[in-house]
């Protein structure tokens, strides 16, 4: 299945030299993701950075008694017990692929692209960065896990791509608990990062939240000496 329309945030300078990717939740599009973060950040356009929300194909979702939603993989239910649907995950982490290769084509380095997502946005950005697409400058979660015995954890590829994940301690929807367990799971296999609750906070975005998440992009992805001369 294909990806759906894409949302491009472009950068003010004639070339990018970097670029970051966002992966919506479940169920949104990549102009609801869009939307939800202007609303709370209002512009957020960096000089040299290119910013995709692409949106999931339309696809049976099994939590929802098989209707179809925009999701980017199917799963067997809402928790971290289950097995992975790994059919689903195998078909879109090519689309992932092939957004990053376009991105790559384009003239940004693989190293100065980032990968994250909200709730199964992130976990899908945490299968992209660690097995499908290796090399990555980073990869964020943002009230996202993994299950149990996930193929990020048997099959990673690329150890040093710095991880960033935020999780609210109220969330009901995906507890904190998945989330800290997802990262110490990560830690264990060397990958370094850091995980940041978030007092007060549903399953939702705030605008704290995403000013940190802004000031670890801008520091894993400055402007190069060249930018300046755009």
């Amino acid at each position: 299945m294909s990806l759906a329309p894409m949302i491009k945030v472009a950068q003010a300078n004639k070339i990018c030299s970097a670029s970051v990717i966002f992966l919506h939740g479940s169920g949104d599009t990549g102009q609801g993701f869009f939307n939800w973060i202007k609303f709370l950040m209002g512009d957020f356009v960096s000089p040299h950075i290119h910013f995709y929300f692409p949106t999931a194909p339309l696809r049976p979702y099994t939590p929802l008694k098989g209707e179809a939603s925009n999701v980017w993989f199917d799963r067997l239910s809402i928790t971290p017990d289950v097995p992975e649907h790994d059919e689903s995950l195998a078909e879109i982490g090519e689309e992932v692929k092939l957004l990053v290769n376009n991105i790559v084509n384009s003239g940004v380095p693989l190293n100065r692209i980032i990968i994250g997502g909200f709730s199964m946005g992130g976990a899908l950005a945490l299968h992209s960065a660690f097995r499908f697409t290796p090399g990555l400058a980073g990869v964020f979660t943002l009230s996202s896990f993994l299950n149990k015995n996930s193929a990020v954890y048997s099959g990673l590829k690329s150890e040093t791509t710095p991880l960033y994940m935020a999780h609210g301690e109220r969330d009901t929807m995906v507890p904190i608990s998945w989330g800290k367990k997802t990262f110490e799971e990560l830690s264990k296999l060397n990958v370094k990062g850091e995980f940041i609750p978030l007092v007060y906070t549903l399953h939702e975005l705030k605008t704290g939240e995403l000013q940190g998440l802004f000031k670890w992009i801008n520091q894993l992805l400055p402007p190069l000496e060249t930018d300046s001369e755009n």
